[in-house]
Formats: C-alpha cells, structure tokens, sequence
C-alpha cells in the first residue's frame, strides 16, 4: 500500500497537467487555442505581431519566434526590413507541476513526541505560457540606423 499511494497521487497530477497545456510549442500559425505566431493591421503599414509559446519555450526563445515571423510577415507584405516601435513580454518560465516535501519533530512534556511528513503537489495551469506582441512598421529600401530596425533577410538567414 506504502508504493500504492504515491501512484495514486501523481497519476491524476500528470493527467491534469496534460489537460492545462494545449501542445507543444511550434513555429506555424496559432489555430484554436495551440501555441504559435498571429498578426494583424493596424494601419497601412503598422502591424502586430504576437508569438505564443508553452512551457517547453523560454521567454527568450519566445522572443526570437516572434523576430522570425516579423521577418516573414516583412516580406510577404513587400517590405525590406522592419522597424519594432513597442514590445510587450508577457509570462513566465514557472514550472507547471511543483512537488514539495516537509518534515517535522516535536517533543512535548512528559516525554510525547511526534514526527510528520508531508508532501505537496502545485499544479499552475498557467505556469510557462508565455507570448511576445511586437508592434512593426514595414519599411522598404535602406535599412535604418535605429537599434530597433531589422533587415528582414539578415534575421532569418540567422534564424534557425
């Protein structure tokens, strides 16, 4: 019964952990409710564009997804290079599952003790979710001076 126990509790641990995900994180347009990359205009020449990622991401990796499809979108759209006016990090790195152990000794008078253990279980369904909104502006021709414009070809040809 001792080996039982904890079978019983991570069993249901583990299940509702793979409900709180929705997949791994890929590189391909975000679709009813899986991790990924969406855009849209806000003027001519204004967009934004927003990369979701899961616990299997880091926030910089997140980043980097979103430079990649600001680079595509750049050039679909007949630009050259893009210029990032706002940036916006949203989320975290937490582990979704956590365990914790504790343990304890008392004595009282007349010679009492007692020992505890105990074992925790978080589950944070959004631990690890995280998404990057990059507002551009496509540009076309020379690229600028300005630390925040990006040749659209010279990022993905440095993209993996």
């Amino acid at each position: 019964m001792k080996r039982i126990l904890p079978l019983l509790v991570l069993a249901p641990a583990l299940a509702l952990t793979a409900c709180a995900t929705s997949g791994p994180t890929r590189y391909a347009p975000a679709h009813e409710g899986q991790y990924g990359y969406s855009e849209r205009a806000i003027e001519q020449d204004r967009f934004m564009i927003r990369f979701d990622a899961g616990p299997d991401t880091s926030i910089e990796e997140t980043e980097d997804l979103a430079l990649r499809r600001a680079a595509e979108f750049t050039l679909e759209q007949g630009g050259d290079w893009f210029v990032v006016v706002r940036r916006n990090r949203d989320g975290n790195d937490r582990d979704p599952v956590r365990v914790g152990t504790s343990a304890s000794y008392s004595t009282g008078s007349r010679g009492y003790s007692s020992r505890g253990i105990g074992v925790g279980i978080r589950f944070d369904g959004s631990a690890g979710q995280k998404s990057v909104t990059l507002e551009i502006l496509v540009r076309t021709g020379t690229v600028s001076d300005d630390a925040n414009a990006y040749d659209a070809r010279n990022v993905l040809a440095h993209m993996p």
